[in-house]
C-alpha cells in the first residue's frame, strides 16, 4: 500500500474513532484526553492487536485484509458508504458486495417515479423483484399492483407470463437478454442464496429458462430498445436506461422513454384515463 494511501488511512480511522461517544459502550468514566475511544477500545471492539491499530492509525502494518476491515468497520460503527470508503483508502477498491434483503420504498422515491408521468419507471432488487412503478408503467407495462408480491419478478413474468411473453415483439432475443442481464446484476450484488433459489424454482417451471441459464452469457442492462405489442396503442418503442440508487445498492432503477412525440402523448392520455381526477 503506498505511503500516502495508509496515511490517509489512518487519519480516516483516527477520525472515526474520535467521533465516537465512550459512553454509547458505558466507557465514560475515568479521565480523557481526547475525545472519542481511546486505541485499544477500537482494537478490541475489532478483535485485533492494539499495537497493529496504532500502526494502521500511523500508515505502517501493512494493508489490511478485508476481514479486518469488516471487523473494523463494526467496531467504529461506519456507515455502508464509510465502511465502502475504507476499503478504497485501504486496498484501491470497494468492499465485494453483500447482498442485503430490500429495504422499504421511501415516500420521496416514490414521488421520483410519479414525477415521470409518461415514462414507465420501476424500482427492481438485485434479484429483479419490482418493488415500486409508476402509473405510466402500470398503463404500458405491466399493473404490478394486480399480482401478488412474489409474482413481481421480472423473470417469473417473462417466462411464466402469458400476456407478458405475448406483448414482447421478438421473446427469444428478449428473454436470452433478461437472463444474461440478470446474472450479471445478481452476481454483483452477491445474492448468493437468494439467486439459487430463483434459479432452481424457474429451472424447474420453464425448460427454456433453465437451457438459458445453463449458456452462461452475461450482458448489459444498462440501456437498450424494447418494443412491445400494447393491448390498446399497438405496437409501440421505448428507450430504457437504468440507474443506480445513492445510499441504497439493493435498487435499481430503471426508466423507458418513449421514442417519438406521439407515443408520449398517446402515454400521456392512456395514463390520465386509467386515473381520472377525483
Amino acid at each position: 500500500m503506498p505511503l500516502d494511501a495508509s496515511h490517509t488511512l489512518g487519519t480516516f480511522l483516527r477520525d472515526r474513532r474520535a467521533r465516537i461517544d465512550p459512553a454509547t459502550f458505558g466507557l465514560a468514566g475515568g479521565r480523557r484526553r481526547t475525545p472519542g475511544l481511546r486505541r485499544e477500545e477500537v482494537a478490541q471492539r475489532a478483535n485485533i492487536s492494539p499495537t497493529w491499530y496504532t500502526w494502521l492509525e500511523q500508515g505502517r502494518g501493512g494493508a489490511p485484509s478485508a476481514e479486518v476491515l469488516n471487523r473494523l468497520a463494526a467496531g467504529l460503527m461506519l456507515t455502508e458508504p464509510e465502511r465502502e470508503h475504507m476499503f478504497i483508502l485501504a486496498l484501491g477498491h470497494p468492499p465485494e458486495p453483500r447482498y442485503r434483503e430490500p429495504e422499504g420504498i421511501t415516500p420521496r422515491l416514490q414521488r421520483v417515479l410519479d414525477a415521470l408521468r409518461t415514462s414507465p419507471a420501476i424500482l427492481r432488487t438485485a434479484t429483479w423483484d419490482v418493488v415500486a412503478w409508476n402509473r405510466a408503467a402500470a398503463a404500458l407495462l405491466t399493473d404490478y399492483s394486480k399480482l401478488p408480491r412474489e409474482k413481481r419478478n421480472i423473470l417469473r413474468l417473462m417466462f411464466l407470463h402469458g400476456p407478458i411473453r405475448a406483448a414482447q415483439e421478438d421473446w427469444v432475443r428478449v428473454a436470452q437478454y433478461v437472463v444474461g442481464a440478470f446474472r450479471a446484476d445478481a452476481a454483483r450484488a452477491g445474492a448468493t442464496a437468494e439467486i439459487t433459489q430463483l434459479v432452481e424454482e424457474l429451472s424447474r417451471s420453464s425448460a427454456e429458462f433453465e437451457r438459458l441459464w445453463r449458456n452462461t452469457d452475461v450482458v448489459s442492462s444498462g440501456d437498450g430498445l424494447k418494443r412491445l405489442h400494447h393491448a390498446v396503442l399497438g405496437p409501440i418503442e421505448l428507450e430504457f436506461s437504468t440507474f443506480a440508487v445513492e445510499g441504497r445498492p439493493d435498487l435499481t432503477l430503471m426508466v423507458y422513454n418513449p421514442t417519438t412525440a406521439a407515443l408520449q402523448e398517446a402515454v400521456g392520455r392512456l395514463v390520465d384515463e386509467a386515473n381520472p381526477p377525483a
